[in-house]
């Protein structure tokens, strides 16, 4: 992930975006793109492509696959597996998990009741399945799939030690603000390109009378990601990539400055849909729906999260690319901020079902079938574009792809689950703490520290 490299992602995935929301924001009224349905030929032109992919035959073979998912991401990935279940003859159920992953897949291997394949979000939940034994390495014919679709930079992300374990199925761009078309246009505010003009943004909103952002602050994982966003684009990625590894500390001044910029938003209560307890009791869900219901008078004029909002946007009547549309994550620096995130799909049980649904999964084949249900995007590069369900979705799609190996992963992603993937822990709970009192910057960055060294071991 190289410096320089990353700076080229920046400009390509920020320019995608903003041009994506452009063609979106010119189709509002009309219909156009936005929300491409059956009628759409472009959202058609992949769904009758022949399979690509030679499965075995499973009949009577029955397996079990855990992730985090709930609600319609759940959903459309069962969709999925059902077609894997057409393509081979077995049998697949979904296993609900609750994070930290590690935790609960530790719980069922200690039961002898592992499931063949688990879903994980963290790369450092890898690290912890392969150090516990419990992760079983990718056979030759998903090799194959990952060798023939993905960057080096993905596979390397589901490496452990030089051996592949993981399939990156999922992949997300988590430097995404969506917002109301119609609370903007009321206030007369238009899509800031920086820190600051996001902040006046915001108190432009607030005064029209409709609150500027909805913060999911029950869901620590989501906090995360706005540290992230601000810290990669005023740190800079050399200090992001440290910070990831505990090369330097959470006491360094780089955190104090991007908590201190975070407080600027976090701190003031009439920039967030209920105040800052209205915040800490939202879940991320709520925080999506919230913004894009009530008609004229919406909870929230913003919120912020990855290309996944989509799908919690398609439980409203707001359409996107009309009523919900999206800019990038405002620089906070010189670049705006490009943050990645992923579930990779790893197998727990040496059996042939285990190794073919990971095949499977690393085909386009797979991820086609869920692009097409929308608030996904697939790293996978021969996933024909034309499956995804509206042109804000094929940008970032295009974006991903065109980005290669040059990205920011996540970073309490890539921390020990215990401090970045832990509900109620480490950096999730003290961010719920700064959102509940931003003025304690130094006693929040005494407690990550503190958190992060036990975690790290150093």
């Amino acid at each position: 992930m190289r410096e320089h490299g990353k700076s080229r992602t920046n400009i390509g995935w920020a320019a995608l975006a903003v041009a994506g929301a452009l063609t979106l924001s010119a189709c509002g009224g009309g219909g156009g793109d936005g929300n491409a349905g059956p009628q759409d030929p472009s959202a058609d032109a992949g769904r009758s492509s022949a399979p690509r992919v030679t499965l075995p035959k499973l009949t009577g073979e029955k397996l079990e696959v855990a992730a985090v998912w709930t609600g319609p991401e759940q959903a459309n990935f069962v969709k999925v597996l059902k077609e894997f279940e057409k393509r081979t003859g077995a049998s697949v159920t979904f296993v609900p998990a609750q994070d930290p992953i590690v935790t609960f897949l530790g719980t069922k291997i200690a039961g002898g009741q592992p499931p063949d394949v688990a879903l994980l979000p963290q790369v450092g939940a890898l690290v912890s399945a392969v150090k516990n034994k419990w992760a079983q390495p990718l056979g030759p014919e998903a090799r194959a799939q990952l060798d023939a679709n993905y960057s080096d930079g993905w596979k390397k992300l589901g490496a452990v030690d030089g051996t592949q374990y993981g399939v990156y199925y999922k992949a997300a761009n988590k430097s995404l603000i969506w917002y109301n078309a119609k609370a903007f246009e009321a206030a007369g505010v238009k899509p800031p390109k920086t820190w600051k003009e996001l902040i006046t943004a915001a108190d432009t909103l607030s005064a029209s009378g409709t609150p500027a952002v909805s913060v999911a602050g029950a869901d620590g994982w989501t906090l995360t990601d706005w540290f992230e966003n601000v810290y990669l684009s005023q740190a800079g990625p050399q200090k992001y990539d440290q910070l990831a590894k505990h090369e330097i500390k959470w006491t360094d001044d780089s955190v104090k400055q991007a908590l201190t910029t975070l407080g600027e938003l976090f701190g003031r209560e009439d920039f967030l849909a209920g105040g800052k307890s209205g915040a800490l009791a939202t879940e991320f869900p709520k925080s999506v729906t919230q913004t894009f219901t009530g008609g004229d008078r919406p909870a929230s004029a913003m919120v912020f999260e990855g290309d996944f909002v989509a799908v919690n946007i398609a439980q409203t009547e707001a359409k996107v690319g009309e009523d919900a549309l999206v800019f990038p994550f405002p620089a906070v620096g010189a670049k705006a901020p490009v943050v990645s995130g992923g579930d990779m799909a790893v197998a727990l049980k040496p059996s042939k079902g285990a190794q073919a649904l990971l095949t499977f999964l690393a085909s386009p084949d797979a991820a086609e079938i869920q692009a097409r249900e929308g608030g996904f995007v697939s790293p996978n590069k021969a996933v024909d574009p034309s499956a995804y369900p509206n042109a804000i979705q094929r940008d970032i799609a295009k974006a991903l792809i065109a980005a290669g190996d040059d990205f920011r992963f996540d970073l309490s992603d890539q921390a020990p689950a215990a401090f970045g993937g832990t509900p109620g822990a480490g950096e999730w709970k003290a961010l719920q703490d700064f959102l509940a009192n931003p003025s304690d910057v130094a006693g929040i960055q005494a407690r990550l520290e503190a958190d992060a060294s036990k975690a790290y071991g150093n």
